[in-house]
Protein backbone atom coordinates (compact mmCIF):
# COMPACT_ATOMS: atom_id res chain seq x y z
CA UNK A 1 0.00 0.00 0.00
CA UNK A 2 1.53 3.57 -0.65
CA UNK A 3 2.62 4.87 2.58
CA UNK A 4 1.08 8.36 2.15
CA UNK A 5 -2.65 6.76 1.39
CA UNK A 6 -2.01 4.38 4.70
CA UNK A 7 -1.56 7.73 6.67
CA UNK A 8 -4.59 9.45 4.81
CA UNK A 9 -6.77 6.34 5.64
CA UNK A 10 -6.22 5.33 9.49
CA UNK A 11 -7.79 7.96 10.87
CA UNK A 12 -10.53 7.46 8.16
CA UNK A 13 -10.96 3.80 8.66
CA UNK A 14 -11.19 4.26 12.71
CA UNK A 15 -14.17 7.19 12.55
CA UNK A 16 -15.83 4.49 10.17
CA UNK A 17 -15.51 1.60 12.49
CA UNK A 18 -16.36 3.76 15.22
CA UNK A 19 -19.31 5.14 13.94
CA UNK A 20 -20.53 2.61 11.27
CA UNK A 21 -22.65 4.46 9.29
CA UNK A 22 -22.60 7.61 6.37
CA UNK A 23 -24.92 9.44 8.90
CA UNK A 24 -22.46 9.15 11.51
CA UNK A 25 -19.46 9.62 9.16
CA UNK A 26 -21.26 13.09 8.04
CA UNK A 27 -21.46 14.02 11.36
CA UNK A 28 -18.34 13.33 12.10
CA UNK A 29 -16.65 15.35 9.51
CA UNK A 30 -18.96 17.93 10.18
CA UNK A 31 -17.83 18.32 13.85
CA UNK A 32 -14.38 18.77 12.38
CA UNK A 33 -15.19 22.08 10.21
CA UNK A 34 -12.82 24.94 11.89
CA UNK A 35 -15.01 27.31 14.02
CA UNK A 36 -16.52 30.52 12.68
CA UNK A 37 -14.83 33.87 12.87
CA UNK A 38 -15.97 36.00 15.81
CA UNK A 39 -17.98 37.80 13.62
CA UNK A 40 -19.58 35.36 11.37
CA UNK A 41 -20.56 33.91 14.60
CA UNK A 42 -22.19 36.90 15.92
CA UNK A 43 -23.79 37.99 12.50
CA UNK A 44 -25.28 34.05 12.42
CA UNK A 45 -26.39 34.67 15.98
CA UNK A 46 -27.92 37.77 15.88
CA UNK A 47 -30.23 36.42 12.55
CA UNK A 48 -30.92 33.31 14.32
CA UNK A 49 -32.37 35.59 17.18
CA UNK A 50 -34.29 38.02 14.69
CA UNK A 51 -35.23 35.74 11.99
CA UNK A 52 -38.76 34.51 13.74
CA UNK A 53 -39.98 38.03 14.54
CA UNK A 54 -39.10 39.53 11.33
CA UNK A 55 -39.68 36.98 8.87
CA UNK A 56 -43.09 36.09 10.19
CA UNK A 57 -43.90 39.87 10.65
CA UNK A 58 -42.58 40.45 6.88
CA UNK A 59 -45.53 37.87 6.08
CA UNK A 60 -47.94 39.03 8.22
CA UNK A 61 -47.86 35.74 10.75
CA UNK A 62 -46.52 37.55 13.31
CA UNK A 63 -49.86 37.38 15.71
CA UNK A 64 -50.65 34.21 14.44
CA UNK A 65 -47.10 32.33 15.60
CA UNK A 66 -45.29 33.50 18.30
CA UNK A 67 -45.69 31.96 21.49
CA UNK A 68 -46.90 34.95 24.76
CA UNK A 69 -44.91 33.22 27.24
CA UNK A 70 -45.39 35.40 30.14
CA UNK A 71 -43.45 35.46 34.03
CA UNK A 72 -45.28 34.00 36.90
CA UNK A 73 -47.63 36.66 38.38
CA UNK A 74 -47.83 38.72 35.02
CA UNK A 75 -50.47 41.35 34.73
CA UNK A 76 -50.34 42.72 31.41
CA UNK A 77 -52.69 42.02 28.73
CA UNK A 78 -50.14 40.10 26.83
CA UNK A 79 -51.68 39.82 23.16
CA UNK A 80 -52.02 44.13 23.14
CA UNK A 81 -48.66 44.53 24.17
CA UNK A 82 -46.18 41.60 23.49
CA UNK A 83 -45.98 41.90 19.21
CA UNK A 84 -44.68 44.77 19.47
CA UNK A 85 -42.45 44.24 22.24
CA UNK A 86 -40.54 41.70 19.85
CA UNK A 87 -40.64 43.96 16.69
CA UNK A 88 -39.58 47.23 18.50
CA UNK A 89 -36.84 45.79 20.86
CA UNK A 90 -35.66 43.52 17.61
CA UNK A 91 -35.27 46.48 15.55
CA UNK A 92 -33.39 48.73 18.30
CA UNK A 93 -30.49 45.73 17.78
CA UNK A 94 -30.68 45.12 14.43
CA UNK A 95 -30.65 48.30 12.33
CA UNK A 96 -26.95 48.89 12.69
CA UNK A 97 -25.86 45.64 11.36
CA UNK A 98 -28.47 46.46 8.26
CA UNK A 99 -27.75 49.93 7.95
CA UNK A 100 -24.61 49.02 6.46
CA UNK A 101 -26.77 48.31 3.23
CA UNK A 102 -26.13 45.36 0.28
CA UNK A 103 -22.57 44.31 -0.41
CA UNK A 104 -21.08 40.78 -2.62
CA UNK A 105 -19.95 39.13 0.43
CA UNK A 106 -21.30 35.97 1.82
CA UNK A 107 -22.53 38.46 4.82
CA UNK A 108 -23.75 40.59 2.68
CA UNK A 109 -26.54 38.30 1.24
CA UNK A 110 -28.25 37.51 4.30
CA UNK A 111 -28.13 41.30 4.96
CA UNK A 112 -30.28 41.33 1.96
CA UNK A 113 -32.68 39.37 3.08
CA UNK A 114 -32.88 40.32 6.07
CA UNK A 115 -33.41 44.21 4.57
CA UNK A 116 -36.08 42.90 2.72
CA UNK A 117 -37.95 41.22 5.36
CA UNK A 118 -37.42 44.43 7.68
CA UNK A 119 -39.03 47.03 5.62
CA UNK A 120 -41.62 44.68 4.76
CA UNK A 121 -42.23 44.01 8.81
CA UNK A 122 -42.29 47.56 9.20
CA UNK A 123 -45.01 47.86 6.63
CA UNK A 124 -46.80 45.31 8.14
CA UNK A 125 -46.52 46.33 11.84
CA UNK A 126 -47.65 49.91 10.78
CA UNK A 127 -50.66 49.34 8.28
CA UNK A 128 -54.23 49.18 9.66
CA UNK A 129 -55.23 46.59 7.21
CA UNK A 130 -52.24 43.93 8.07
CA UNK A 131 -53.46 41.26 10.30
CA UNK A 132 -50.25 42.42 12.19
CA UNK A 133 -51.20 45.73 12.78
CA UNK A 134 -49.71 47.01 16.32
CA UNK A 135 -51.14 48.61 19.21
CA UNK A 136 -49.59 52.15 19.53
CA UNK A 137 -52.09 53.42 22.18
CA UNK A 138 -52.34 53.44 25.81
CA UNK A 139 -56.10 51.97 25.66
CA UNK A 140 -54.97 48.66 27.38
CA UNK A 141 -51.62 49.18 29.12
CA UNK A 142 -49.05 52.01 28.98
CA UNK A 143 -46.49 49.67 27.48
CA UNK A 144 -46.33 50.34 23.92
CA UNK A 145 -44.54 53.83 24.80
CA UNK A 146 -41.63 51.32 25.59
CA UNK A 147 -41.31 49.29 22.64
CA UNK A 148 -42.70 52.63 20.27
CA UNK A 149 -39.74 54.15 21.76
CA UNK A 150 -37.28 51.12 20.88
CA UNK A 151 -39.10 51.20 17.32
CA UNK A 152 -38.10 55.24 17.18
CA UNK A 153 -34.83 54.12 18.43
CA UNK A 154 -33.92 51.61 16.05
CA UNK A 155 -34.72 53.70 12.55
CA UNK A 156 -32.53 56.23 14.13
CA UNK A 157 -30.29 53.96 13.77
CA UNK A 158 -30.62 53.18 10.45
CA UNK A 159 -31.48 56.02 8.51
CA UNK A 160 -31.07 55.46 4.99
CA UNK A 161 -31.79 51.69 5.06
CA UNK A 162 -34.73 51.67 6.91
CA UNK A 163 -36.32 55.02 7.45
CA UNK A 164 -34.84 56.43 3.99
CA UNK A 165 -35.92 53.13 2.11
CA UNK A 166 -39.33 52.84 3.13
CA UNK A 167 -42.18 54.04 0.89
CA UNK A 168 -43.92 57.68 1.93
CA UNK A 169 -46.94 55.86 3.58
CA UNK A 170 -45.80 53.92 5.62
CA UNK A 171 -43.04 56.35 6.45
CA UNK A 172 -45.86 58.57 7.49
CA UNK A 173 -48.14 55.13 9.26
CA UNK A 174 -44.92 54.93 11.40
CA UNK A 175 -45.18 58.72 11.90
CA UNK A 176 -49.01 58.41 12.90
CA UNK A 177 -48.23 55.29 15.16
CA UNK A 178 -45.29 57.13 16.96
CA UNK A 179 -47.42 60.70 17.52
CA UNK A 180 -50.57 58.46 18.77
CA UNK A 181 -48.12 57.69 21.84
CA UNK A 182 -48.12 60.77 23.04
CA UNK A 183 -51.23 59.70 25.01
CA UNK A 184 -49.86 57.76 27.96
CA UNK A 185 -48.07 59.79 30.57
CA UNK A 186 -44.26 58.46 31.12
CA UNK A 187 -43.65 57.48 34.60
CA UNK A 188 -40.78 59.15 36.72
CA UNK A 189 -37.89 57.32 36.11
CA UNK A 190 -36.02 55.89 32.83
CA UNK A 191 -39.79 56.13 30.86
CA UNK A 192 -39.03 59.77 30.58
CA UNK A 193 -36.46 58.79 27.74
CA UNK A 194 -39.24 56.87 25.98
CA UNK A 195 -41.15 59.66 25.11
CA UNK A 196 -38.10 61.60 24.53
CA UNK A 197 -36.58 58.92 22.08
CA UNK A 198 -39.79 59.22 20.18
CA UNK A 199 -39.95 63.06 19.30
CA UNK A 200 -35.57 62.67 18.37
CA UNK A 201 -36.97 60.64 16.16
CA UNK A 202 -39.82 63.04 14.40
CA UNK A 203 -37.35 65.41 14.50
CA UNK A 204 -34.96 63.50 12.80
CA UNK A 205 -36.81 62.96 9.88
CA UNK A 206 -38.32 66.35 9.36
CA UNK A 207 -42.00 65.77 11.28
CA UNK A 208 -43.60 67.51 13.77
CA UNK A 209 -42.13 66.95 16.96
CA UNK A 210 -42.85 68.22 20.85
CA UNK A 211 -39.95 69.60 22.26
CA UNK A 212 -41.09 69.63 25.97
CA UNK A 213 -40.39 65.77 26.73
CA UNK A 214 -36.79 65.63 25.46
CA UNK A 215 -36.03 68.86 27.53
CA UNK A 216 -38.47 66.65 30.34
CA UNK A 217 -36.00 63.79 30.31
CA UNK A 218 -32.72 65.38 29.17
CA UNK A 219 -33.30 67.59 33.07
CA UNK A 220 -34.48 64.61 35.05
CA UNK A 221 -32.02 62.42 33.94
CA UNK A 222 -29.31 64.84 34.69
CA UNK A 223 -30.53 65.68 38.10
CA UNK A 224 -30.84 62.21 38.99
CA UNK A 225 -26.81 61.58 38.19
CA UNK A 226 -25.20 59.72 41.08
CA UNK A 227 -21.30 60.01 40.15
CA UNK A 228 -18.60 57.74 38.85
CA UNK A 229 -21.46 57.46 35.15
CA UNK A 230 -24.12 55.96 36.96
CA UNK A 231 -27.85 57.72 36.68
CA UNK A 232 -30.54 56.54 39.31
CA UNK A 233 -33.43 55.25 37.14
CA UNK A 234 -35.84 57.63 39.01
CA UNK A 235 -34.53 59.94 42.47
CA UNK A 236 -32.93 56.76 43.70
CA UNK A 237 -30.23 54.61 42.66
CA UNK A 238 -31.00 50.84 41.80
CA UNK A 239 -28.38 48.01 40.99
CA UNK A 240 -29.17 47.04 38.00
CA UNK A 241 -28.35 47.15 34.55
CA UNK A 242 -30.95 49.88 33.51
CA UNK A 243 -27.90 52.28 32.59
CA UNK A 244 -27.27 49.54 29.92
CA UNK A 245 -30.91 48.38 28.94
CA UNK A 246 -32.01 52.42 28.42
CA UNK A 247 -30.67 55.14 29.72
CA UNK A 248 -27.23 55.88 28.38
CA UNK A 249 -27.84 54.53 25.03
CA UNK A 250 -30.95 56.81 24.52
CA UNK A 251 -29.95 59.60 26.64
CA UNK A 252 -26.91 60.08 24.26
CA UNK A 253 -28.60 59.81 21.02
CA UNK A 254 -31.65 61.79 21.86
CA UNK A 255 -28.71 64.39 22.97
CA UNK A 256 -26.69 63.26 19.58
CA UNK A 257 -29.85 64.14 17.15
CA UNK A 258 -30.73 67.39 19.17
CA UNK A 259 -26.80 68.93 18.56
CA UNK A 260 -27.04 67.17 14.86
CA UNK A 261 -30.11 69.66 14.07
CA UNK A 262 -29.32 72.14 15.76
CA UNK A 263 -31.71 72.15 18.58
CA UNK A 264 -29.61 71.23 21.33
CA UNK A 265 -26.37 72.36 23.11
CA UNK A 266 -22.89 70.21 22.32
CA UNK A 267 -21.70 70.56 26.06
CA UNK A 268 -24.53 68.50 26.80
CA UNK A 269 -23.81 65.48 24.42
CA UNK A 270 -20.53 65.68 25.14
CA UNK A 271 -21.04 65.56 29.16
CA UNK A 272 -23.06 62.34 28.51
CA UNK A 273 -20.98 60.72 25.97
CA UNK A 274 -17.68 60.48 28.50
CA UNK A 275 -20.01 59.14 31.30
CA UNK A 276 -21.37 56.48 28.92
CA UNK A 277 -17.40 56.20 27.87
CA UNK A 278 -16.92 55.31 31.86
CA UNK A 279 -19.43 53.45 32.48
CA UNK A 280 -18.36 51.24 29.48
CA UNK A 281 -15.05 50.55 30.60
CA UNK A 282 -17.10 49.66 33.97
CA UNK A 283 -19.07 47.22 31.97
CA UNK A 284 -15.96 45.48 30.38
CA UNK A 285 -14.13 45.04 34.13
CA UNK A 286 -17.16 42.88 34.96
CA UNK A 287 -16.69 40.38 32.15
CA UNK A 288 -15.18 37.29 33.91
CA UNK A 289 -12.78 35.18 32.46
CA UNK A 290 -15.45 32.80 31.67
CA UNK A 291 -17.55 34.96 29.59
CA UNK A 292 -19.68 35.24 32.41
CA UNK A 293 -21.14 38.16 34.25
CA UNK A 294 -22.74 39.46 37.17
CA UNK A 295 -26.75 38.37 37.33
CA UNK A 296 -28.15 41.52 39.76
CA UNK A 297 -31.02 43.62 39.40
CA UNK A 298 -34.59 43.39 37.60
CA UNK A 299 -35.01 42.41 33.95
CA UNK A 300 -32.32 39.86 34.02
CA UNK A 301 -34.10 38.08 30.85
CA UNK A 302 -32.73 40.51 29.03
CA UNK A 303 -29.83 38.73 28.98
CA UNK A 304 -26.76 40.40 27.13
CA UNK A 305 -28.72 44.14 26.85
CA UNK A 306 -26.92 44.18 29.72
CA UNK A 307 -23.89 45.41 27.40
CA UNK A 308 -26.36 47.87 24.94
CA UNK A 309 -23.94 51.30 26.40
CA UNK A 310 -20.72 49.00 25.70
CA UNK A 311 -21.50 48.27 22.52
CA UNK A 312 -22.51 51.66 21.11
CA UNK A 313 -19.41 52.93 22.26
CA UNK A 314 -17.82 50.60 20.17
CA UNK A 315 -20.16 51.32 17.48
CA UNK A 316 -19.42 54.98 17.30
CA UNK A 317 -15.55 54.30 18.15
CA UNK A 318 -15.97 55.91 21.59
CA UNK A 319 -14.36 53.69 23.33
CA UNK A 320 -12.08 54.34 26.90
CA UNK A 321 -8.85 54.80 25.48
CA UNK A 322 -7.65 52.11 28.06
CA UNK A 323 -9.93 49.77 26.24
CA UNK A 324 -9.14 48.05 22.86
CA UNK A 325 -11.98 47.06 20.19
CA UNK A 326 -10.70 43.78 19.92
CA UNK A 327 -10.78 43.17 23.86
CA UNK A 328 -14.15 44.24 23.50
CA UNK A 329 -15.12 42.22 20.64
CA UNK A 330 -13.36 38.87 22.32
CA UNK A 331 -15.66 39.80 25.44
CA UNK A 332 -19.03 40.20 24.15
CA UNK A 333 -18.74 37.36 21.90
CA UNK A 334 -17.31 35.27 24.78
CA UNK A 335 -20.87 36.28 26.88
CA UNK A 336 -22.52 35.73 23.96
CA UNK A 337 -21.51 32.24 23.77
CA UNK A 338 -22.23 31.55 27.52
CA UNK A 339 -25.37 32.58 27.43
CA UNK A 340 -27.51 31.73 24.12
CA UNK A 341 -25.73 27.99 23.94
CA UNK A 342 -26.88 26.95 26.85
CA UNK A 343 -29.92 24.72 26.58
CA UNK A 344 -33.46 26.12 26.63
CA UNK A 345 -32.61 29.36 25.19
CA UNK A 346 -34.27 28.99 22.34
CA UNK A 347 -37.23 26.76 22.18
CA UNK A 348 -37.84 24.22 19.12
CA UNK A 349 -39.52 26.94 16.77
CA UNK A 350 -36.74 29.19 17.08
CA UNK A 351 -38.24 31.89 19.64
CA UNK A 352 -36.58 32.99 22.42
CA UNK A 353 -37.75 31.13 25.94
CA UNK A 354 -37.52 33.53 29.07
CA UNK A 355 -34.21 33.27 31.05
CA UNK A 356 -31.06 33.92 31.62
CA UNK A 357 -29.21 31.26 30.99
CA UNK A 358 -31.14 28.70 29.33
CA UNK A 359 -35.47 28.49 30.21
CA UNK A 360 -35.71 30.03 33.58
CA UNK A 361 -39.26 31.75 34.26
CA UNK A 362 -38.89 31.98 37.81
CA UNK A 363 -36.12 34.83 37.40
CA UNK A 364 -38.26 37.08 35.20
CA UNK A 365 -40.02 39.91 36.38
CA UNK A 366 -43.93 40.70 36.54
CA UNK A 367 -43.92 42.84 32.90
CA UNK A 368 -41.89 39.86 31.57
CA UNK A 369 -43.36 38.06 28.13
CA UNK A 370 -41.92 36.41 25.12
CA UNK A 371 -41.62 39.88 23.16
CA UNK A 372 -39.55 41.89 26.21
CA UNK A 373 -36.68 39.15 25.99
CA UNK A 374 -35.78 40.60 22.44
CA UNK A 375 -33.82 43.49 23.69
CA UNK A 376 -31.30 41.43 23.76
CA UNK A 377 -30.32 41.95 19.78
CA UNK A 378 -29.06 45.66 21.96
CA UNK A 379 -26.07 43.90 22.44
CA UNK A 380 -25.20 43.09 19.38
CA UNK A 381 -25.26 47.04 17.83
CA UNK A 382 -21.00 46.90 16.82
CA UNK A 383 -21.91 44.39 14.28
CA UNK A 384 -22.94 47.71 12.54
CA UNK A 385 -19.34 47.68 12.42
CA UNK A 386 -18.37 46.91 8.61
CA UNK A 387 -15.86 43.81 8.84
CA UNK A 388 -12.78 45.41 8.04
CA UNK A 389 -12.67 47.50 11.20
CA UNK A 390 -10.15 46.47 13.81
CA UNK A 391 -13.03 46.19 16.17
CA UNK A 392 -13.44 42.86 13.92
CA UNK A 393 -10.03 42.16 11.87
CA UNK A 394 -7.64 43.12 14.75
CA UNK A 395 -6.08 39.97 16.54
CA UNK A 396 -8.01 38.76 19.78
CA UNK A 397 -7.13 40.36 23.01
CA UNK A 398 -7.75 39.27 26.68
CA UNK A 399 -9.84 41.50 28.24
CA UNK A 400 -9.50 43.11 31.63
CA UNK A 401 -10.55 40.33 33.41
CA UNK A 402 -9.06 37.89 31.76
CA UNK A 403 -5.56 39.54 31.62
CA UNK A 404 -6.15 40.12 35.87
CA UNK A 405 -7.24 36.72 36.75
CA UNK A 406 -4.23 35.48 34.61
CA UNK A 407 -1.42 37.38 36.56
CA UNK A 408 -0.80 39.94 33.58
CA UNK A 409 -0.37 43.22 33.89
CA UNK A 410 -3.80 45.66 34.22
CA UNK A 411 -3.40 49.31 34.18
CA UNK A 412 -5.17 50.68 37.43
CA UNK A 413 -8.83 51.84 37.25
CA UNK A 414 -9.92 54.69 38.14
CA UNK A 415 -13.38 57.02 39.21
CA UNK A 416 -14.56 60.47 37.48
CA UNK A 417 -15.77 63.09 39.13
CA UNK A 418 -18.04 64.89 36.62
Amino acid sequence: MDRRFFIKAIPMAGVAGTLGTDKGMLKAMAAEKPAPDDRTYNVDLLIRICKPVISRLSEGKLTASMPTEVAPNYAKPVTKVTYLEAFGRTLAGLAPWLELGPDNTVEGSKRIEMLTMTRKAIAMAVDPASPDYMNFTGKFDSQPLVDGAFLAHGLIRAPKELWGKLTPTTQQQVIDGLISLRSIKAFTNNWVLFSAIIEAMLLKFGAAWDRKPIDLAVQKIMDWYKGDSMYGDGAHFHYDYYNSFVIQPMLVDVLKVMVEKGEGEKENYELALKRMQRYSAILERQVSPEGTFPVVGRSIPYRNAAFQALAQTALEHKLPEEISPEQVRCALTAVNKRIFEAPGTFDKQGWLQIGFCGHQPEIADVYTSTGSLYLCTTGFLALGLPAQDPFWSGAAQPWTAKKAWSGAMVKKDHSIDY
